[in-house]
């Protein structure tokens, strides 16, 4: 969105602007301010940018063609001209300039003080998060923190990393004042909670762990307002429950009016209707859920099953993975008899597929079906909520930011810091897991010499799959060749494997758009790019 004054073909004194159209003279009312605001929140985060976080990193993987983007990275066949590069460039630089718009002009436009302030903080988070976003891509991005001419923006080098990580913790520190608690703030408004998660974020892909931990100690304490656990995880990502007492902040969306651009129909199995699966998890996130004795499916003296590898697993494995033979109306609260046309339980009735038998068990049935089979055997359950009957459009907010994370970093600084000790467990992981529904001894209690560091971070792979955040992780670890790289598998019944392939001397970075460098030859490129 641009605001420049519309020039005039005449020398006369009186004429007026044109009552139709936008000016900087013209535009600025309290309520066009808003939706300035509410503009740039939407360009901050998406459903689209969650599910495409996702399929980076080695939960999900795309399989589709014309979703490739993705997989290119991946295989390691990623080209600087490739059409992701580009686009999240392009994306995210757009928000920074409606940030940029807003901040330039509201200053001198009549709105109550107060609710000024008020809102200039909320655009100074979504930029600060849209610059943290861009450096993990990037690394050394261009950086400004007002509106640039076309002309600058072809001129402009890149400024390092650290400077625009410097900008973003002294931005949080100076709008948490300012920034209302979740108790004072509308429902998926920023709060000073997410700001200071937003700042213990940046401090974490630093591995500032001492800063991590201070601020987390904060969230804990409620300084920024009451924050928990919400009882139940599945119930958690429900829209019934959505700004629960967990979530910190939310990509808000609204059923029926505001719905995510991509289809819930491309991420769940044939068996409940999908037409050509896509968001596909891949075993090794199966395989990272522990049983629910505590074990890991390999320890000694795991009870783990393989003829009936699914039984008896960590909870929050049913509420993200679907799997064969998975029971859905035991398993998935208000789900919807109509949507499952693909199974022999339905049948077509007044335009609507009705249940033959409401009482039946329907499980998902692993199907193979030409080129567009379901390739890994598995669908993604978390996030699924049809909005009704054939309805494969989606309206439940998207979890940006929730308190398991806090608790979950704290843990991770603790355990850098060798402070991990039982005291610290039952504040930070245990807690997590009985939320999640473990009771056993092992599972619950503090695995005193066990490997900490892995633990903790098979930990956070578990409760945050599908949430946008594993990428990012493995970038910070600098595990992308533990991760990313050799043979990937879906279910042993299967017959599907791929091949990730990942370059430590370059796949930490993405590289500068080619199209941006063609541009402006003082952004350079990053190396092995």
């Amino acid at each position: 969105m641009a605001f420049s004054a519309v020039v005039l073909c005449s020398c006369n004194d009186l004429e007026q602007p044109p009552t139709n159209q936008y000016t900087d003279a013209n535009f600025w009312t309290p309520e066009r301010a808003e939706y300035l605001v509410n503009m740039a929140y939407s360009q901050m985060y998406s459903a689209d940018r969650m599910w495409r976080d996702e399929a980076l990193g080695d939960n999900l993987c795309r399989t589709r063609g014309q979703d490739g983007d993705e997989l290119s990275i991946r295989k390691g066949a990623a080209l600087p001209t490739l059409g992701i590069f580009a686009n999240e460039w392009r994306d995210l630089y757009s928000g920074i300039k409606t940030c940029h718009v807003f901040l330039d002009n509201v200053d001198g436009q009549d709105i109550e003080e107060s609710v000024k302030e008020g809102l200039k903080a909320q655009v100074r988070f979504i930029r600060a998060y849209i610059y943290l976003r861009l450096t993990c891509f990037y690394g050394d991005v261009p950086f400004f923190t007002s509106d640039i001419s076309l002309d600058e923006s072809n001129t402009i080098s890149r400024a390092p990393r650290a400077e625009v990580i410097s900008f973003i913790h002294k931005e949080m520190q100076e709008i948490i004042p300012i920034l209302p608690t979740k108790e004072q703030a509308t429902p998926g408004r920023i709060t000073k909670a997410a700001a200071a998660m937003l700042d213990a974020r940046a401090y974490l892909y630093d591995s500032d762990w001492s800063n991590v931990e201070s601020i987390c100690r904060r969230i804990m304490s409620g300084e920024y307002g009451n924050y928990a656990l919400f009882p139940s995880y599945d119930g958690l990502f429900a829209v019934e429950n959505e700004y629960n007492e967990e979530v910190i902040l939310d990509r808000g969306y609204l059923e029926k009016a505001v719905t995510w651009s991509c289809d819930l129909q491309d991420k769940v199995t044939y068996s409940v209707g999908s037409r050509t699966p896509n968001e596909l998890p891949i075993q090794s996130l199966v395989d990272n859920y522990l049983m629910l004795s505590g074990y890991t499916i390999d320890e000694p003296g795991s009870d783990f099953d393989p003829e009936d590898p699914y039984a008896n697993r960590d909870p929050r494995m049913d509420a993200t993975v679907i799997y064969d033979g998975y029971a859905w109306n035991e398993k998935v609260k208000n789900w919807y008899f109509s949507t499952f046309y693909n199974i022999e339980h339905v049948v077509f009735d007044g335009g609507y597929y009705q249940a033959k038998n409401p009482d039946a068990v329907v499980t998902d049935v692993w199907k193979e079906e030409g080129n567009s089979f379901n390739r890994t055997g598995y669908g993604t359950r978390k996030y699924h909520a049809p909005q009704a009957a054939l309805d494969w459009n989606s309206g439940l907010n998207i979890i940006m930011m929730r308190y398991a994370d806090v608790l979950l970093m704290c843990a991770e600084a603790a355990v850098e810091q060798n402070k991990m000790n039982a005291s610290v467990w039952d504040e930070t992981i245990r807690p997590i897991r009985e939320r999640a529904g473990f009771t056993s001894a092992k599972a619950l209690e503090f695995p005193a010499g066990g490997n900490l560091r892995q633990i903790v971070r098979n930990e956070r792979r578990s409760e945050l799959a599908v949430e946008g955040l594993r990428y990012f992780d493995i970038l910070r670890w600098k595990a992308g060749s533990e991760y990313l790289n050799g043979t990937v598998r879906g279910a042993g019944f299967t017959t599907w494997t791929d091949t990730y392939r990942f370059n430590e001397q370059r796949d930490y970075l993405w590289p500068v758009p080619q199209n941006q460098i063609n541009l402006n030859a003082n952004l350079g490129q990053n190396p092995g790019w």
